[in-house]
């Protein structure tokens, strides 16, 4: 029986993986630790609330004192560490919140593992990253596990920090550590002020869909569930104190993904074909705006034998069908009923 712990498990990429961990593994204890920030929602995890082995924890990894006092009390077996400010855009507006989220906060997780973990067998520290650390590329080329860090943003440069944190104490402490480094995720329960979830709601509800520049950015796209699975292996048979890049082969530019997108809803909405593309607007450019990302996850794919199943488009209809049939949920995450869920739910415990 172990006890894992989940950081930022009521967010997007952490939902997945709470409910991957707590469906294939009855005999581990999962324990949920999120913040409940805007972007973190109970709702993304009604369907296993209830389930045995799993607990939800509401706090936040700034408060170093509290964090080592759950330590104490569950003295966990491995960290699974998603907690993260993660919107580009948020970053630029407030730089400090990320420091001390995405930096304070990982080194708050990693003092408290190290002060329980007397003896580290059978430990892991696994540090979830994004391929944002590597800074930008030009027309080709790809992120391998040794390129070069060079972020652009203060949210990259904040994950690059962490991630030499969590390196420093393998060297330093000898924690047993693993990182990954993912390309763009989409898919279900994805807080919509990221581009394919926002752009859904707004050719839904006929606005303008707004795109940075002429939209000739290029992102690697990786369906959700596919990361969630390359994390449930890295976790149980990735080597001590590596790295692995999690990618989906899904290159496209901003533009042609928006154009792709536009025709699905177009399909899905019963719309005359081209009416959502006249909604596309283009605005100016971010600052700092990154060119182009692309992974190369071909060790991840020869070592432990992971690669992405779900074809872009595929996985993209599937994720436009999710959205409009959770119109509810969108309302909810965007005028912040969830939290009234939370209370109802939790605060009587």
């Amino acid at each position: 029986m172990k006890t894992i712990l989940i950081t930022g498990g009521a967010g997007f990429i952490g939902s997945h993986v709470v409910r991957r961990f707590v469906k294939n593994y009855p005999q581990y204890k999962i324990v949920n630790l999120d913040k409940l920030t805007y972007a973190g929602n109970l709702a993304n995890l009604k369907d296993i609330e209830k389930e045995p082995n799993y607990e939800f924890i509401r706090a936040d990894i700034v408060a170093g004192e509290l964090i080592k006092k759950i330590f104490q009390k569950y003295r966990f077996d491995g960290v699974i560490h998603l907690a993260a400010e993660s919107h580009v855009d948020r970053s630029i507006a407030n730089p400090t919140e990320f420091i001390y989220t995405n930096i304070i906060g990982t080194v708050n997780l990693l003092n408290a593992a190290r002060e329980i973990w007397e003896h580290t067998e059978g430990k892991l520290f696994y540090h979830i990253s994004t391929d944002e650390v590597y800074g930008s590329l030009g027309s080709s080329g790809l992120f391998t596990e040794t390129t070069s860090y060079d972020p652009q943003s203060p949210y990259s440069a904040s994950k690059a920090s962490s991630d030499h944190l969590v390196r420093a104490y393998h060297n330093t402490y000898k924690m047993p550590v693993v990182i990954s480094n993912c390309s763009n995720n989409y898919g279900s329960f994805q807080f919509p002020e990221k581009l394919i979830p926002l752009s859904i709601n707004n050719i839904r509800n006929n606005k303008l869909i707004p795109v940075y520049g002429k939209g000739e950015n290029i992102r690697d796209w990786l369906y959700v569930e596919d990361h969630a699975e390359a994390i449930d292996k890295i976790f149980h048979s990735g080597k001590i104190g590596d790295t692995y890049n999690i990618g989906g082969n899904n290159e496209l530019k901003n533009i042609d993904l928006l154009k792709v997108l536009c025709r699905i809803m177009d399909q899905k909405l019963r719309r005359t074909a081209g009416t959502s593309e006249h909604l596309i607007t283009f605005v100016k450019d971010r600052a700092g705006h990154d060119l182009r990302y692309a992974i190369d996850s071909s060790k991840l794919q020869k070592e432990l034998k992971w690669k992405p199943s779900v074809v872009f488009e595929q996985g993209l209809e599937k994720t436009v069908e999710w959205y409009l049939a959770n119109e509810e949920w969108m309302k909810n995450v965007t005028s912040g009923e969830y939290l009234k869920y939370y209370d109802s739910q939790y605060n009587k415990r």
